[in-house]
């Protein structure tokens, strides 16, 4: 079927919006944006960390069905993702497009991430058909929470160096949460043991992410969006619409690729600690040694990306990020402080390659919604959040596949004797494998070309900032 013929571009109407004598968004309007991903923070790194070890070594199922099970309701997302990008776009209701999502979906979120972890663990098939139906069911809430908020900022501000602003704050933000879900988890199931630790680690993340929901809903409120007349036309229609913009391909394939290596290492960490180090806070110090850099560097990483520019600070954070994976595989038998000392260069860069194509993204969309007049900004972020997924819910799937290939040995109690090729597996998977994605997916950015100026010259007169 011949692509559809481009809709001829229409003058969207505007309306004026709240800004500060600086021509910024309110203070209060960052905050509450970024509090969102306390939610989205929370969700995308605890079932990374510790859904695959909560399979293979409290349920004893095996590393290959249990990296299915981690994937199979991530890649649901694919399909859903769009649809609720959709859904908010031809939102009209009375609290605005987007935010209703926030409230609705992120509760709903919450509840069902705590019941991930509330099945029981015996027969093991009961307990792999509990965790698939409720990992599926949350991601389907998660998926009507991220896609709306994701698609905010392209609204919220027209000005290319405000939406950098906006991300700086979210990524801090999302720094803080992945540092605290991701870091005190380990820690809430070591100190009540395998039986209740888990449990507590739902119900922990759970009340984090309603947190989060109530934080964005609350801080965005009386902040008016961009207003644009929604597109017209079949979902499908829309879809490869979406699909021609060059800039947004290269872009999310690059996202993606990413997204499909953070999320094997950061499934590797539970592993790598203990195989390579002793001490139950090996994990957890691991963990904040690849994430807390995020929470110092991010402001800097603003600075580097108003002097270079959105997607060669982006370059520069992506080539930081492999190079402290690769250090990683060279002194992980030299103890832990040298391995975390590594850590800590991939956690600054991946400051960067979180803040950056973040801060694109609403670019692209924008640029789109200017061109043709139509609102298809969350079409745009259904379709990347859903790609996304997609990467995030492969990489500990991909990790998955490496210890099988490896001979991993689950249990039930986490105590079986792996061999020599199962550690050397358990490693490859943390280092190289995602050091080497990182650097692949830097050829399609290559084709990426929206700057300061095309950002500014569709911008609407004054609202440049």
């Amino acid at each position: 079927m011949p692509s559809p013929a481009p809709e001829p571009p229409t003058q969207p109407p505007t309306q004026p919006r709240p800004r500060t004598t600086a021509g910024g968004l309110p203070a209060r309007a960052r905050r509450g944006y970024g509090m969102g991903s306390v939610a989205t923070g929370s969700f995308g790194t605890v079932p990374g960390l510790l859904l695959l070890p909560y399979l293979t070594d409290r349920l004893g199922i095996g590393a290959g069905l249990a990296g299915v099970i981690v994937f199979a309701p991530k890649a649901w997302d694919v399909l859903v993702n769009p649809v609720a990008g959709r859904l908010s776009d031809n939102s009209t209701h009375p609290d605005g497009r987007r935010r209703p999502f926030l409230i609705r979906a992120g509760l709903a979120l919450a509840v069902l991430f705590a019941l991930i972890f509330a099945g029981p663990t015996a027969p093991a098939a009961l307990g792999a058909a509990w965790v698939a139906v409720a990992f599926l069911l949350a991601a389907t809430a998660y998926a009507f929470f991220q896609v709306p908020y994701v698609a905010m900022p392209a609204e919220l501000t027209e000005s290319y160096e405000e939406r950098t602003r906006l991300m700086t704050w979210r990524v801090a933000i999302l720094a803080i949460a992945i540092l605290v879900s991701g870091g005190l988890s380990p820690a809430i199931r070591d100190a009540l043991g395998p039986q209740w630790g888990y449990r507590a680690v739902g119900v922990f993340v759970g009340l984090l992410i309603a947190v989060g929901a109530i934080g964005a809903y609350r801080g965005t409120a009386g902040v008016r969006l961009a207003e644009s007349t929604s597109a017209t036309g079949a979902f499908g229609d829309q879809l490869r619409l979406v699909s021609t913009d060059r800039d947004f391909r290269a872009l999310v394939t690059t996202f993606a690729l990413q997204a499909l290596a953070t999320g094997a290492m950061l499934a590797g960490v539970d592993y790598v600690a203990r195989t390579y180090f002793s001490g139950s806070g090996s994990a957890t110090l691991l963990f904040i040694a690849f994430v807390a850099p995020a929470v110092l560097v991010t402001p800097l990483w603003e600075r580097v990306g108003g002097r270079v520019g959105k997607r060669a600070a982006f370059v520069l954070a992506s080539v930081l990020l492999a190079l402290g994976a690769g250090l990683v595989f060279l002194v992980a038998r030299s103890g832990l402080v040298p391995a975390a000392a590594c850590l800590v260069l991939v956690g600054v860069g991946y400051a960067g390659a979180q803040m950056f194509p973040m801060a694109m993204l609403p670019d692209t969309a924008a640029l789109d919604a200017h061109r043709s007049g139509h609102n298809r900004i969350g079409l745009y972020t259904g379709v990347w959040t859903a790609i996304e997924t997609l990467g995030l819910a492969c990489g500990p799937g991909l990790y998955a596949a490496v210890l099988a290939i490896g001979g991993y040995r689950s249990s039930t109690d986490g105590s079986a004797v792996q061999t020599a090729t199962a550690e050397q597996a358990i490693l490859l998977g943390f280092t190289l494998v995602p050091a080497a994605i990182v650097l692949l997916s830097l050829l399609p950015l290559l084709r990426y070309r929206i700057d300061e100026a095309a950002v500014r010259a569709a911008a609407p007169h004054g609202q440049e900032g």
